[in-house]
């Protein structure tokens, strides 16, 4: 005999949750925040909280749905507006990323290094530009590595100089 598995109607799953952290006098404070909504509000395209936020609570703990107590938020932030401490966590946090998510992001950059080099850069004798699939291999074959953080003409300035100190490919710009 199958029995059914009752579930609390109070409780509110979170779907398409990020989480923002924030580690500040001992304590972790989190915010449930829409994934592509925080970058947006980041750069200064959406400046709307209630778009940008699931709730607009602070938790101590996202996933378990723990709330922030108000004695510790006065304690460390010196206020209790949770609205202001939100805007703080949401402009200083860490944002949380997936393995998908970084995997993407390295190879977009990765796809924008090699079209920087493949734009700027040419054979010595042909004066031909080399395909974007060369230089990638050549990126490999020089053992660049990509931050996600540094900037992306520093980064193709920097991969440009050694590939051609490795001299995997002949190229000049």
């Amino acid at each position: 005999m199958s029995q059914k598995i009752n579930q609390p109607i109070n409780q509110v799953r979170l779907t398409n949750v990020a989480t923002v952290r924030m580690n500040k006098g001992g304590k972790r404070f989190e915010i449930a925040c829409y994934r592509n909504k925080v970058v947006n509000y980041r750069q200064g395209i959406e400046t709307d909280l209630s778009e940008v936020l699931q709730t607009e609570r602070v938790f101590t703990n996202v996933s378990k749905g723990e709330f922030s107590k108000s004695k510790d938020l006065k304690k460390i932030f010196g206020t209790t507006d949770e609205e202001a401490i939100i805007e703080l966590i949401l402009t200083k946090g860490d944002l949380q990323v997936s393995d998908l998510e970084r995997s993407q992001q390295y190879e977009s950059m990765n796809r924008e290094i090699a079209t920087w080099i493949s734009e700027h850069g040419v054979h010595p004798v042909t004066q031909r530009p080399y395909t974007i699939p060369q230089i990638r291999q050549a990126m490999k074959q020089s053992r660049y590595i990509i931050h996600p953080t540094r900037s992306m003409k520093k980064q193709y300035l920097e991969c440009f100089k050694k590939i051609q100190e490795k001299d995997v490919i002949k190229i000049v710009r």
